[in-house]
């Protein structure tokens, strides 16, 4: 990693330069828009979606990453009203490896009292409840979770809200297992180790009572999609947590068989950036609440100076990883 001397009246700012590589450069900060909100960082989590920019490197220009941010207000801009220099914030933030980073009013959403702002990472907290929001969960549903990680993890909690009767984890790792039952998993499984009536994987093997209402891919892999074509019952629901990443993003479905079972499948991905928004105001108000948990599962903080590290973290999973995020002091 290249280490600069920052302009002492510059922020620095990580920059992705080449394969598993940054920079750090020292920019001004930029001229505020009038409805503009420029944030103090205070922590910048590491997305498993960005991992394979990270791997790959920049096709041409450096890439500035970073976009599950929360932070403290420096400066806004003259038409701003929602919220005041010094207030804690989250929201949907681009360059967020960054000491500061910029974003429109309508996209910051203030951290409510008596929560940590090092623990408000409100971008993956709107992804799950637009996730949850968009899988139909009805009261008393089998739901099984393909792969437990940070990501899977929240969702098993908003399932749990939901009114899912049984939670079923299902991950490689026995670590991960065991922070889904402390989390409320009611069953935890390693794929090779799951009872026969949770799987549907051909025609033939179809009977009452076999699979899960729905299951939720969350492990961003071609193993984990075929795992959960198997595990959905007859009329039950695919729902698409997982990120799967440019590169490795084609897959291969069994589709005479999800044809068969004539299941329903939901991309659990939420888009458009005003309901977005609403879902981080909901996610922060159950973490308010302590009906999410997130600060058990950051795991793993790492200075601004050692983000290779986090994202090295983040590949390798040692046992106890769940979450990596990027601290940068007052």
């Amino acid at each position: 990693m290249d280490r600069t001397l920052p302009d002492a009246d510059h922020p620095r700012q990580a920059l992705l330069v080449g394969p598993r590589r940054f920079a750090f450069e020292a920019r001004p900060p930029r001229e505020l828009a009038p409805r503009d909100v420029r944030v103090r960082v205070r922590i910048c989590g590491v997305c498993a979606s960005e991992q394979a920019d990270w791997k790959a490197g920049p096709r041409a220009a450096p890439v500035e990453l970073g976009h599950e941010v929360a932070g403290v207000v420096d400066e806004v801009g003259k038409d701003v009203t929602a919220v005041a220099p010094g207030a804690a914030v989250t929201g949907l933030f681009r360059a967020g490896f960054s000491e500061y980073a910029v974003a429109p009013e309508n996209r910051v959403v203030p951290v409510p009292e008596g929560v940590d702002v090092r623990d408000a990472l409100g971008e993956p907290l709107a992804c799950i409840v637009g996730a949850a929001s968009r899988t139909r969960v009805e009261l008393g549903d089998t739901v099984a979770l393909v792969g437990v990680g940070f990501m899977g993890l929240l969702m098993l909690q908003a399932v749990r809200l939901r009114g899912a009767g049984r939670v079923i984890a299902i991950d490689v790792r026995p670590d991960a297992l065991e922070a889904a039952r402390r989390l409320g998993a009611h069953e935890a499984y390693t794929p090779d180790r799951l009872p026969e009536r949770l799987r549907v994987p051909q025609r033939r093997a179809i009977e009452p009572g076999w699979g899960v209402d729905v299951a939720v891919e969350a492990s961003g892999t071609q193993a984990g999609l075929t795992l959960a074509g198997e595990l959905a019952r007859e009329h039950g629901q695919i729902s698409i947590l997982g990120y799967h990443n440019e590169g490795d993003g084609w897959r291969q479905v069994h589709l005479q068989l999800w044809n068969w079972k004539a299941l329903d499948v939901q991309n659990a991905h939420e888009r458009r950036l005003d309901v977005k928004t609403a879902c981080v105001r909901t996610g922060l108000r159950l973490l308010a609440a302590g009906r999410i948990d997130v600060a058990s599962l950051i795991t793993h903080r790492f200075a601004l100076d050692d983000i290779h590290d986090a994202f090295a973290a983040l590949e390798s999973k040692a046992p106890g990883f769940c979450k990596a995020v990027v601290e940068i002091p007052r």
